[in-house]
Parts: structure tokens; sequence; C-alpha cells
């Protein structure tokens, strides 16, 4: 056995991953693969020392939806991007009981859960910010752990003058726009959330066709212009892909390609999530860089 998987509660990943780094073993952690930076680094120290690798399952770095960022991204369809806003809508007005998620144990809440992804995908996109500034919540009656985030980016390294905002919440019946981006020559407007979880759950294979495509009715709304000509139509983005983390890793280990989730950008996530708590803790701007 070469790789391990750890698919555990948060406040268990530092334990196990550690435990399979010194028995010689690869690792793939749940994201966020710990609940401290402290510990983030240690792991990763000891996969460098130890000629290992270690990666965080950042599944929905292949959401149809975030893809189709990418692609108008790099295809320059919005210009220069000065605005890019990320929400994740949920709907649960209830505490889901029995789940270490819903109660005050370190690692969970929606800003470590769905956070990691949009941190994550934000990171991607732009860079570490030089600062952030955070505001958290519990908004639910009963609640134990923070349901509800909006996280603002403060000049990421790869657009520093782009304004960055990233929202959750467990209270949104109505959901608003996935992405929503404005550039210089137009915008991007984005409903829906990618399917594949949904169609995991309900026993569907990723082997089936037209796996992890979009229905049309979540095509995003590209409003731009090119060659002088405005143009106002759906953009139809790729199809999400979930194994192509898993083919990541495989071409990785056996033919040395370059890993898709690399240890600095595992430890910036959890370096951000520790610096929204700590700027909604003292109501103030928190420095990374």
């Amino acid at each position: 056995m070469e790789l391990i998987v750890i698919n555990t509660p948060d406040s268990t990943h530092y334990e196990y991953a550690k435990a399979a780094l010194l028995a010689g073993k690869h690792v793939v952690i749940e994201k966020p693969i710990t609940s401290n930076a402290d510990q983030a680094k240690e792991l990763v120290d000891i996969a460098k020392s130890k000629n290992l690798m270690i990666s965080a399952y950042q599944n929905r770095r292949w959401d149809a939806d975030f893809l189709a960022v990418k692609e108008i991204l790099a295809k320059n369809l919005l210009g220069r991007v000065v605005e890019f806003e990320s929400t994740f809508s949920r709907y649960r007005n209830f505490i889901k009981p029995g789940t270490w998620k819903e109660t005050g144990e370190l690692g969970g809440g929606l800003t470590y859960n769905i956070g990691s992804h949009l941190i994550d995908q934000a990171v991607i996109l732009f860079g570490l910010p030089e600062a952030v500034y955070a505001d958290l919540g519990t908004v639910r009656t009963g609640g134990m752990v923070d349901d509800y985030f909006v996280i603002r980016f403060l000049r990421p390294a790869l657009a520093p003058e782009l304004k960055v905002s990233l929202k959750a919440s467990y209270l949104m019946r109505t959901p608003e726009p996935r992405f929503v981006l404005h550039g210089t020559l137009g915008s991007f407007v984005k409903y829906g959330i990618d399917r594949q979880e949904e169609d995991l759950i309900a026993g569907k294979s990723p082997l089936e066709q037209n796996w992890g495509k979009e229905d049309e009715e979540f095509y995003g709304w590209l409003h731009t212009e090119a060659d002088g000509r405005e143009i106002n139509t759906r953009y139809e983005g790729p199809a999400g892909n979930y194994g192509a983390f898993y083919e990541n890793i495989y071409r990785h280990l056996r033919l040395n390609e370059a890993l898709e989730t690399d240890a600095s950008e595992v430890l910036d996530v959890i370096r951000i999530i520790e610096a929204a708590y700590q700027s909604h803790k003292e109501e103030r701007i928190i420095h990374l860089r």
C-alpha cells in the first residue's frame, strides 16, 4: 500500500496523517488538511523530508461552475476583472443532529467546511491576498458553530486592485448567484451549484454519459463585447469532473506530473481561515504578507 486517503472528522486529520507519513505512505486528506496552520506546516515538512506526497482533496476545483469561470478568465472575455463574488447558497434552517460539523469541535462550522473550497478557488485564480476582513455568524436558532460568513480578500497577489468577496450561509432559501464577475469589457453571472455530489449520493456513476455536464438552465450569462459587437448570451462551460483529482494523483506518483494541489496552496487556505476567525473576533483587517 502506497497511498492513504484520510476522510475523517477534521480534528483527527493531523493525528492520522502524521502517522501515515511517518509510516512512509503518501496521503490525500479531506480539506482542510488540519484545523490550524502550524499542524499543516508540520505535515508538509514531514512529507518533504521523506519525499512523500501530501495533497488536500479540493474537489471543487473541478466543479463545472468554477471551470466555466476559469475558462472565461483564460479567454479574457471580460477584460480586466475588477470584481469577483463567490457565493455558496444553502438552505437548512435546523441543526442536523449527530454530526461533528454542527458542534463546537474545532474544524466544524461553515467556514472550515465550505469556506475552504471558496478560499481555495479564489487563491488559485488570484493568489494569496495581502490581508483579509471577515464577518462570521451563527444565524440559525440553536446553532453552535458559524453557519454564515463573508470573507473579503484585500490586494490579492495576482490582481491587487481586484475586489474579492466570498460568502456562504445556511439560510438562503432563494439562492444568490454562484459567481458574479465584472470587468472592463463585461460581466459573467452564474447560478446553480455543481451537481456531481448530488448525483453521487443518488447512486449515479461517473462513467455515465454526460457526467458533470450542467443542464442548460444553469449555463451562465455572459454580457461582453468582441470586435465592436455587444454579446449577451448563455455560456456553456466545461463539464465537471471530480475524477480528474485522482487522475492527477496517479500521474504525479507514476509519471512525475506536477501535483494540482501543492503544499503552498494547502497552507494558504488554512492561514486564511485562521485569519478570517481572527478578523471576526477582533473586528479588524488581518494581514497575511
